[in-house]
């Protein structure tokens, strides 16, 4: 992705961005997006606080929207096998409806949306790959095969795996991220303890959760 951000879009007000919410109160769930991509061919998986409810095998908290992440050259096909939708992009405090292929490759964030009530219900993430290989959109270094990264429910519900959900949330730790650390930590294995001590060691070293690991 582009580190400039396109010209255009809509530059949101503060006011504008806390009402946002509302128009995420009808998000799907993990269910219905598994149910809505059946047969897609391209890798994906839940992903930020739903992963972790996944994980764990049951809800934990109120989640604000639902986030699903897909290889970056997949998204015309997830567009086309989600027909009657228009695709948002969104980034640093704008949105750009039904975004362009030129705003596309500058941000990584899209934001699906029904035309007919305006609320958006899928955020989908394009994030970088080479070809069936991940690649953490903020260290290129981190780079691991989508076979080991995506694990999956007893419904088959693909979801990332934890350590990488908490790699994600502990750039900002906010409050909900703090909780989920807490709440996920006692259930992860040794092993995953292991490579998130790892990650943070390479991405944020020094960071107040490694006390935890």
């Amino acid at each position: 992705m582009s580190e400039q951000l396109p010209s255009g879009g809509i530059e949101l007000s503060l006011d504008e961005i806390d009402g946002l919410h509302a128009r995420w109160s009808s998000s799907w769930t993990p269910n219905e997006v598994a149910r809505r991509l059946t047969g897609i061919r391209t890798p994906w998986y839940v992903a930020a606080g739903w992963a972790l409810d996944l994980f764990l095998g049951r809800q934990t908290r109120v989640h604000g929207d639902i986030e699903i992440a897909i290889p970056d050259a997949s998204f015309p096909e997830v567009r086309q096998h989600l027909p009657g939708y228009v695709f948002d992009a969104a980034g640093s405090g704008r949105i750009w409806e039904n975004a362009t292929p030129e705003v596309l490759a500058a941000v990584h964030q899209t934001w699906l949306r029904d035309p007919a009530t305006g609320k958006y219900l899928l955020d989908v993430f394009r994030e970088p790959h080479d070809g069936d290989t991940w690649i953490y959109r903020r260290d290129e270094k981190i780079r691991l095969p989508y076979s080991d990264i995506i694990h999956h429910t007893r419904d088959r519900i693909p979801y990332l795996a934890p350590e990488l959900v908490l790699l994600f949330k502990a750039k900002h730790a906010r409050r909900k991220d703090q909780r989920d650390f807490d709440t996920i930590l006692p259930h992860m294995t040794r092993a995953q303890r292991q490579a998130l001590a790892e990650l943070f060691a390479c991405v944020h070293p020094g960071h107040p959760w490694l006390v935890g690991l």
